[in-house]
């Protein structure tokens, strides 16, 4: 019955801001929003079922995450993580607002602040909302912090306006899920070490980034594809390129992220996202990430701006034969620096039976 009520709950309290229209929409009511799909790409181009490996939390202890299974990202497979979606909000003057995402094929996992989740039925039709967001320009508030390093922080180094959900502070709206869905780009690592690229449903492939990290040598090619599919080169390991910031910058301001914006994204993520082995980086089409979480505000804000970066792992020769290597010569530095890509491609490799009983999934140390 429970089940049943919650999301009615969560219906109801959304229409009951809505019919009071205590405020209509400021012309100058924006809300921008960044965040990251991440997948590994199997060998029919396809994202793989996956589970991350051995990966405390990067989160504070303040996220709150689902009750009764604080682990259950670290517990639930699927083809896709989102990850660190941010709301930002700019208003010109103090105004209420509500905010309800769906994620119709996955679970939401981690939130802040407070918000109501519905425990849904299956691994599947997830949804977070905040009833009343309180935006409010000017005010000076103490967030929450805490002395662990963190991915989180860096996303508050904007000129959005603060929120407060109740009695908590925050600069945006956080969540974060796992998904059961394919992502718009299908990617086959081919034998020379290039990757061929499509669209899976048809439209232009648009941003695309190769980049790899190979032994401390980092390269990246960057290309804009008004094609459904391409076949993009090796990058030369040899031209000193280095991580690609300045050009991914570019590509979300390009997008529709303002200047800290897109620096807060990239300080969240350019640990992660230039680290050992291949991959794609992409700008998700906008029209995808509407179908994939779904978003509704009230009041309607005049300007939305949705930019996320689809990030798909590769198991290239390169990186097939390096972790074969390391699997096989016990060399447990190399495995680590895959870190939670490592059991999806000892799978590919079919020795996830030799990997380390140490590098197993850590549940959060939060209490």
């Amino acid at each position: 019955m429970r089940n049943r009520v919650l999301p009615a709950l969560l219906l109801s309290a959304t229409a009951a801001l809505t019919a009071a229209g205590a405020q209509a929409p400021s012309p100058s009511f924006i809300v921008h929003e960044w965040g990251t799909f991440t997948s590994i790409a199997g060998a029919d181009g396809a994202a793989v079922q996956w589970l991350p490996l051995a990966q405390q939390t990067d989160l504070p202890c303040f996220v709150e995450r689902s009750p009764g299974n604080p682990a259950i990202k670290l517990a639930t497979a699927g083809t896709v993580r989102m990850e660190t979606p941010v709301l930002y909000f700019y208003s010109p003057r103090a105004i209420d607002a509500s905010v309800h995402v769906a994620f119709p094929q996955g679970l939401i996992t981690e939130w802040y602040p407070h918000a109501t989740v519905p425990q849904p039925r299956s691994n599947v039709a997830g949804e977070i909302a905040w009833p009343i967001v309180a935006v409010q320009p000017g005010a000076k508030p103490t967030f929450p912090i805490e002395n662990a390093p963190s991915h989180y922080y860096a996303a508050r180094e904007t000129d959005s306006d603060p929120i407060r959900v109740g009695a908590k502070p925050e600069r945006f709206l956080f969540y974060r899920g796992v998904g059961q869905f394919q992502p718009p780009l299908a990617a086959i690592a081919v034998e020379n070490g290039g990757v061929a690229v499509k669209s899976t449903s048809g439209q232009p492939l648009g941003d695309v980034m190769f980049f790899e990290s190979r032994r401390g040598t980092t390269t990246f090619s960057a290309q804009h594809f008004s094609s459904s599919s391409a076949v993009l080169p090796r990058p030369s390991l040899d031209d000193g390129s280095g991580p690609p910031v300045a050009e991914l910058k570019r590509l979300l301001k390009s997008n529709g992220l303002s200047e800290r914006e897109a620096q807060a994204m990239l300080d969240t993520w350019k640990d992660s996202w230039f680290e050992e082995g291949a991959r794609l980086l992409y700008i998700v089409p906008r029209a995808d990430v509407d179908r994939i979480l779904p978003l509704t505000i009230s009041p309607k804000p005049s300007t939305v701006t949705r930019v996320f970066v689809g990030r798909i792992e590769l198991m290239t020769p390169a990186t097939l034969q390096d972790v074969r290597a390391a699997i096989t010569s016990g060399d447990r530095g190399t495995m680590l620096k895959y870190g939670r890509f490592l059991a999806a491609i000892a799978d590919r490799l079919a020795l996830s039976s030799r990997l380390p009983p140490s590098l197993n999934p850590t549940p959060s140390s939060c209490r």
